[in-house]
């Protein structure tokens, strides 16, 4: 797909490039894992769900994700000194849509969610959680890509109810019916 003639193509250092539109058909091709991240730098827990969770080394354990500057949790996650990070299932789907949400009160059912012994915000009954230290932040675009240490974590189920992915702007759930190789 090329950028139309009546539309300047944007140059970053010298390069030409790709449209946001351009951009994000690209991506909707892309899966990505869901997650839903937590924190409270001192002035109330916030939450977002976010595609965006990547492994980056097992040796020292560091993962990474990013934050839009136009979610409303931007500014309290990128304050904060910790956060914890849910890796979710298929069985989780309430809580993604919940994160995923504007205007709504993530923490409005106390029933749902606790605090570590370390303060931070946890939702019950997912999956797998891990807490982490936030060690790096860079402004990356629109968005803040931040860097964390695992600190913690708990396992709470297998991932028999099937990872929850996102996909063409839908929700979707791999298990062994999506399965197209066995390992090695």
């Amino acid at each position: 797909m090329s950028t139309p003639a009546s539309v300047p193509t944007p140059q970053v250092h010298g390069f030409a490039s790709l449209g946001a539109d351009e951009f994000k058909a690209l991506f909707r091709g892309h899966p990505g894992g869901v997650a839903v991240i937590t924190a409270d730098p001192g002035d109330g827990p916030v939450a977002l769900t976010a595609t965006s969770v990547a492994s980056v080394s097992a040796e020292p354990p560091l993962l990474i994700f990013s934050v839009s500057q136009l979610s409303s949790a931007a500014s309290a996650l990128v304050r904060a000194d910790t956060v914890v990070v849910h890796l979710l299932d298929s069985a989780d789907l309430p809580l993604a849509r919940l994160g995923a949400t504007s205007g709504v009160d993530r923490f409005a059912d106390t029933d749902r969610w606790s605090r570590l012994v370390t303060g931070e915000p946890v939702y019950s009954d997912v999956r797998a959680w891990v807490r982490c230290a936030v060690i790096e932040r860079m402004d990356a675009g629109g968005s803040t890509v931040i860097a964390a240490h695992a600190l913690q974590s708990q396992v709470s189920r297998d991932a028999a109810a099937g990872a929850l992915v996102y996909h063409d702007r839908s929700w979707h759930r791999l298990g062994d019916a999506s399965r197209i190789e066995q390992p090695a």
